[in-house]
């Protein structure tokens, strides 16, 4: 079960993460990355982001992009909550591909 801080600061990093990939998919353009969910370990030094990633076929180039830059992501992410946060936690990213699920299972029905 999460608790109250643990709630808190995944809503924060979210908010801040989700600022941070509109700036930087800005510049690519027809590019959508949006930050669908975080889960904060129960001693806040791990965050697991998962991403959901318009257009679905450049998802896994610009997830493995997006893990390749983790450090500077992370370092971005610190200095927008260096106010809040002591410590910035560890950043792993996911796909979150329940969009994708959904659509599959809506195409399915239609059949």
């Amino acid at each position: 079960m999460e608790g109250k801080r643990q709630a808190k600061i995944a809503r924060l990093l979210q908010k801040e993460l989700s600022e941070i990939f509109r700036k930087q998919t800005a510049m690519l353009g027809g590019v959508l990355v949006s930050v669908s969910a975080v889960r904060v370990s129960p001693d806040l030094s791990i965050a697991r982001v998962y991403l959901s990633i318009f257009p679905s076929e450049k998802a896994q180039d610009i997830l493995a992009n997006i893990q390749r830059q983790a450090k500077t992501v992370r370092y971005d992410l610190a200095q927008a909550v260096r106010q809040t946060l002591r410590k910035c936690p560890d950043l792993t990213f996911y796909l979150d591909d329940s969009l994708d699920y959904i659509d599959n299972i809506d195409r399915l029905l239609e059949k």
